[in-house]
Formats: structure tokens, sequence, C-alpha cells
């Protein structure tokens, strides 16, 4: 139990747009249908977590020097890090998006305390406004590399959210939208007609932004390597006790792994439920409305009562905050690494690599803020960044597959059973990343070069 936390601080992360809107917007639209679905999403990620961050600490190769293993290198980078740079781009618009669900969350606070203040007041902070003030905030704390102390008090107030999500779930059952074992039996039992294309582009969002998400098992070695993993299974691969010594630290690493996979799943399946059993029942589809926060709301109000609007709009600012800070935090940390692999600089130049940090979380806000001003429709850039995870999942299940099978020690590698789940865990992924193409991306492209729909068929 000493040794645990690593799991916990991507946890804090990954708690976040994904669920507050991704899953229960998929919940309002599908109803019940599709409660197996979420499921999986959860619990299909968390072993390829666990076995990167067995090569990461068993090797000693951070994140990005372990992709740079694979064979195909153009250049001096391989193309899993090739593919990861032109993925950065996506991946800040769905930082963009994040950030203005923030930025809505607050103006929908500011609006509650002015009325609370004078019921005819009119003044209210627009969220284009409010997504200024946490561009500019962050950017200032992350710059200044002061925001540990607040990452914690936002790792309680997420989970204390969390937490009331859960309540919230369970106090449905008090009201009309109380959950049968009919809803449940339809929630578990697969239903592949519950897959219309619009209710596909939102499934697939939420399975790539919840759980484990590509970004979060990135970071994640990252944290291992921090917290000392690697130096605790030790280099000496001669004595005869290293690899009993090992397998012990691959228990604790895989006991780290289960404890967030167990915080995930009682932190998304709520929000499904809540979807579901609310939204859908009252007709509700905040993917679709202008404002998204207040329709999220319901899920409180509807429950507990007007009052829980309250506990709604402050939980839902700082579970959409604390994601912007631990996501650019987390990325910080690797990006200087994508130069170090191109042998720009050495990897003992810890001033260089500091300097890339700070000026990298500084003005990555900022960046992400003037993506955002023009559409002001920050769902609709969630799904861009979650859509692009989804697609860089099987890269990275497939990496670690081949890790296994040539650079990672063999008294280590992973049992039999293992080995081949992430193989069937690899196949669902490259599926899904076909789906989003073929369903998502390539009707975009179509429109965009103004193909026919006769030359589209």
């Amino acid at each position: 139990l000493k040794y645990l936390g690593p799991s916990l601080v991507v946890t804090g992360a990954v708690i976040g747009s994904g669920e507050l809107v991704l899953t229960t917007s998929l919940g309002a639209v599908a109803g019940w249908g599709l409660l197996w679905f979420m499921l999986l999403s959860c619990w299909c990620k968390s072993l390829v977590q666990a076995e990167f961050a067995r090569y990461t600490i068993i090797s000693g190769d951070t994140y990005m020097r372990a992709l740079n293993r694979v064979p195909g290198k153009i250049w001096r980078i391989t193309w899993p890090i090739w593919l990861a740079m032109f993925a950065t781009v996506p991946a800040i618009v769905g930082l963009a998006g994040i950030i203005g669900g923030g930025g809505e969350a607050l103006s929908f606070l500011t609006t509650l305390i002015n009325r609370a203040i004078d019921p005819a007041a009119a003044l209210t902070l627009s969220p284009a406004w409010c997504t200024g003030i946490i561009a500019v905030t962050s950017s200032v704390i992350l710059s200044m590399g002061s925001y540990k102390w607040l990452e914690r008090v936002m790792l309680v107030l997420v989970f204390t959210f969390t937490i009331t999500t859960l309540i919230c779930s369970i106090a449905m059952q008090f009201t009309e939208y109380r959950t049968t074992s009919a809803d449940l039996f339809t929630g578990m039992t697969p239903d592949f007609s519950v897959f219309t294309l619009a209710i596909a582009a939102i499934a697939l969002s939420a399975y790539g932004y919840t759980g484990t998400t590509s970004g979060d098992i990135s970071s994640y070695t990252y944290w291992c390597i921090e917290k000392g993993y690697p130096s605790y299974v030790g280099s000496d691969r001669s004595d005869p006790n290293w690899e009993s010594h090992a397998r012990g630290w691959m228990k604790v690493l895989h006991t780290d792994v289960l404890l967030a996979l167990v915080i995930l799943s009682f932190a998304t399946i709520p929000y499904y439920i809540l979807g579901a059993g609310v939204l859908h029942k009252m007709g509700l589809n905040p993917d679709s409305a202008k404002e998204t926060i207040s329709v999220l709301s319901n899920i409180f109000t509807q429950t507990l009562g007007p009052w829980a609007v309250w506990v709604f709009s402050i939980g839902a600012f700082f579970i959409l905050f604390s994601t912007v800070l631990s996501g650019i935090g987390g990325a910080g940390r690797f990006i200087p690494d994508y130069f170090i692999e191109m042998k720009l600089f050495d990897r003992s130049d810890v001033h260089i690599r500091k300097a890339i940090t700070r000026w990298y979380v500084g003005v990555l806000p900022i960046i992400a803020f003037l993506i955002y001003l023009p559409s002001l429709n920050f769902v609709l850039l969630i799904k861009v960044g979650a859509l692009t995870s989804a697609i860089f999942l099987p890269i990275q299940s497939g990496v670690t597959i081949w890790l296994h099978s040539n650079k990672l020690d063999p008294r280590i590698r992973p049992r039999m059973p293992t080995r081949i789940a992430l193989w069937v865990i690899f196949v669902l992924e490259f599926l899904m990343a076909l789906l989003v193409v073929r369903y998502v991306f390539w009707p975009i492209l179509i429109k965009a070069l103004g193909i026919s729909s006769g030359l589209e068929g």
C-alpha cells in the first residue's frame, strides 16, 4: 500500500470531460442499450496500461524511448512517434473543448451566484470570457510550476464530486426515474441495432475519452518512473533473486492499476446511469443543447432536489478545470522526450528539458483558448480529441505486444492468459479505430472534398 500512487494521479486526470459530458450524453441518447459498451470501454484499456508500464519499469526506458525501439525509423524516430506528433493537433483541439467546457461551467456558476444575490440581475460572464479566464489562470499556474498543491486540492474535490454523482445514481431509485431490473438486463445485453450513425459518433467518442485514454497510458509510465518503480526493481539481473523480486514489484504495479480501474468504474458508470435514467426519460440531449452544462445539471436536480444545482455547478467546474491542469501537466513531462529521441539535445541536460516543459505548459492553454473561440462548441471539440484517442489505442496495444515479444526480459514476460488478452484487446481496439475512420472521419473528408453522394457510395 505504501508504494501505490501513480494510478491515483492518473485517475485525477482521467475523471473529467469523458465522464461528465460524453458518458452522460451517450446515456441520454441511447438509453440503457449501451451500458455494456461503457463497461467494456472502462475495462479493456487498463491491461495495456499495466503491461506498457511493465516494460518501462523493467527496461528503464521512457515511453518515447520505448516507442523509438519499434522497427521502421524515418530519419531518427520511428513511425509511432511521428504519428503521435501529428496527433498533437487534434489532441490540442480536444483540450480546447475541455477548457471551453470549464468556461461554460464557470459561466453557469457565476449566473447562479448573481441570481442568488439579486434575482433581477442580468449580469453574467459569457462562456467565452470564462474560458479566457481559465486559459490565462492555467497558463500562469502551470508555467510557474506551482500547481502541485492545487492539484492535490482539486483531486479531493474531484473525488468528492464523483462520490456525490454515485449518491445521485442511488437517490435516483427513490424517484420516478428509478432503474428496473429490465433496464439493467437491456443495458447488459449487446444490441448493435442501437448504433445509429449519430449514436455511434457519441459512443466512439466516449470510448476514446473514458477509462484510461491513450494519453493517460503514456503519462502513467512517467508517473511510475517518478514514483521510483524502476529503481525498486533493480538493474542487477545476475542476482539469483532478481526475477522473484521483479515479479513482486509487478504485483505492486498490477495492484496500482487495479485500484485505478475500480475507481474509474465507480466514477464512469453512475454518469451513464444518470444519463439513461434521467435525461433520456426527460427527452434531453446535452450533446445537441446550446447550454450543455445547464442540461447536465438535471442529473443532480432531478434526484437530490433543486438545491443540488450548486453542488453540480461547482463540481462540474472543478472536474473540468482539474482535467486541464492534470492533462497539460502530464503532457509537459513527455514533450521534451520527442526532442531527446530526435537527438536534438541530451537527456542529461535538465535545464533545457525544464525550459521546454515550462514554455509548453504556459503557451498551450492560450492556444487551446484561441482554437475554442471560433466555434464556441466545446462538445464538438472534445469529440475530436476523444476520437483521435480511440484511433491511437491499437497502436499502443500493438507496440506493447511487440516490446514484450522482442525487448522484454523473458523471465518477466506476462503469463499466457495475459498475452492472449492483449491480443484480444488489440483486435478490439483496431476494429474500434476502423469504425472511427469509417463512420466519422471518412464522411467528414468526403464532405470537405465536395464529393457527391453517388461517388461516396
